[in-house]
């Protein structure tokens, strides 16, 4: 597990895909506003690695959790540990659900009702399920756990505690299949999932979930297309797994235009898109707020940009908070709603969804 560099330094922040795992060790700078970050990025921050690595909230107005490391490394698919060289994870008692289903369910019809009278087209709801560990949970080691069952070898573990005292000791952990938006040099990509089925067969022909998909592709050309010098975006999307659930999802792909434009200015033009916000933006935002209140981290963005402005930032979903114990853990999961959703079947896909990353613990019900 990554416990330890080869220095003896603890990370304070993981980053695993493809075999890949950049990880971050002391802290040369913290940051609580993103855009003072990447501001810092564009004039060479000098200090450490020069790299801005962490977590973005999902409402950009609260505090982030950003560093500069003072070493920033890669770890390649050799020397990360399988999961059979992996500790077993202690069995988690589930405590409440926040809200109760059948809250979730009534939240989900009041969506739908404003979509249907036209006051917005699609929001994002979302719900948690708080647990209590048996034994402490090492975030890294989680981070490690998840990432070894990912096909895709994804995982994260970030320390939030530059995002002040209410964070301080929490943990943001998970394993996100969904790219923000990635730079190399001029190249930039994103590759949004929005529509959700436990199975592929009819996921393309399902028009709930191609409308729901569409709000985002849209929306994120939108935004990438003043920045890029060319762009190019799939007529269709593709159906994807994602562990337990299969998506759609549209890889998009474009030229940068200026070449100071950073992964993380990248990543800040375009959150939060409609695939875990809504359509239109401040409408679905005020919507989530009214309904479910303080996101937290929850449906933010996590990852990284380098000194040379390239980075990669994934959307955090398929994620959990842990508390400072390391014995509390909060798992969130949400779904997109439209005109024509389900409550019962966006209940059930939040239960799908919340099995990434609830899936190498033993559950155990609570003592009544």
């Amino acid at each position: 597990m990554t416990d330890r560099t080869a220095d003896g330094a603890r990370p304070h922040f993981v980053f695993a895909t493809g075999g890949t795992e950049r990880v971050g060790t002391g802290v040369a700078a913290e940051y609580t506003d993103p855009r003072v970050a990447a501001e810092a990025l564009r004039s060479g921050i000098g200090r450490g690695s020069g790299a801005v690595v962490g977590a973005l909230p999902f409402d950009l107005a609260a505090p982030a959790a950003l560093t500069v490391p003072e070493a920033f490394t890669t770890r390649h698919a050799a020397d990360l540990p399988s999961a059979r060289d992996l500790p077993e994870l202690p069995a988690l008692t589930q405590l409440t659900e926040i809200p109760a289903p059948d809250e979730h369910i009534a939240r989900v019809r009041r969506g739908v009702d404003l979509i249907r009278r036209g006051e917005l087209q699609k929001v994002v709801l979302a719900r948690a399920v708080d647990f209590a560990a048996a034994e402490p949970i090492d975030p890294l080691t989680m981070a490690e756990v998840l990432r070894s069952r990912d096909a895709n070898g994804n995982g994260f573990a970030v320390d939030l505690t530059p995002a002040g005292p209410r964070f301080t000791g929490r943990w943001l952990v998970g394993s996100t299949p969904e790219i923000l938006v990635r730079r190399d040099g001029d190249r930039v990509s994103c590759h949004p999932f929005a529509g959700t089925a436990t199975e592929p067969d009819g996921l393309l022909e399902s028009p709930k979930d191609r409308e729901e998909h569409a709000y985002v592709v849209d929306e994120i050309a939108a935004a990438l297309g003043p920045l890029c010098t060319a762009l190019d975006v799939p007529a269709a999307p593709s159906v994807s797994r994602a562990g337990p659930v299969w998506h759609l999802g549209t890889m998009i792909v474009g030229r940068l235009k200026d070449p100071s434009t950073t992964a993380l200015d990248l990543a800040l033009a375009l959150h939060p898109t409609p695939a875990v916000c809504g359509f239109p933006r401040l409408a679905a935002a005020r919507t989530i707020a009214d309904l479910e209140g303080d996101r937290g981290f929850y449906a933010g963005a996590v990852g990284y940009t380098t000194a040379d402005g390239d980075g990669h930032w994934r959307v955090t979903i398929r994620s959990a908070e842990l508390d400072p114990t390391g014995t509390r853990l909060r798992a969130t999961a949400g779904g997109g709603i439209v005109a024509a959703s389900d409550p019962d079947a966006e209940l059930d896909e939040t239960r799908n969804k919340l099995r990434t990353v609830l899936g190498p613990f033993r559950l155990t019900a609570a003592a009544h």
